[in-house]
């Protein structure tokens, strides 16, 4: 399989995982996944990460530096500075 068909299919997965993906674009998407087997491990896995993790029933507290790590890496320092324990925010 083309890998331009998983770079393109990528952009839909959120919407096919989480339901909200328009009836077309779901059926291209398992067509591709029957005929893919690494785009079909990598939905595979993320449903299997978000049932773990929906199934968990306290909320794991990541180490700080690992916290500062995924939320540099995923653009979300905004969100980071607004949850330091010393942040300056409704002071």
């Amino acid at each position: 399989m083309e890998h331009k068909v998983c770079a393109e299919m990528l952009g839909e997965l959120n919407e096919y995982i989480d339901g909200s993906a328009k009836e077309q674009v779901c059926a291209e998407i398992e067509k591709h996944m029957v005929e893919c087997p690494d785009c079909r491990i990598f939905v595979d896995t993320m449903n299997k990460s978000i049932l773990l993790f929906q199934q968990q029933d306290a909320q794991i507290e990541l180490p700080g530096e690992v916290r500062e790590r995924l939320y540099k890496k995923l653009k979300l320092d905004d969100i980071l500075g607004a949850q330091e324990p010393n942040s300056q925010h409704g002071r």
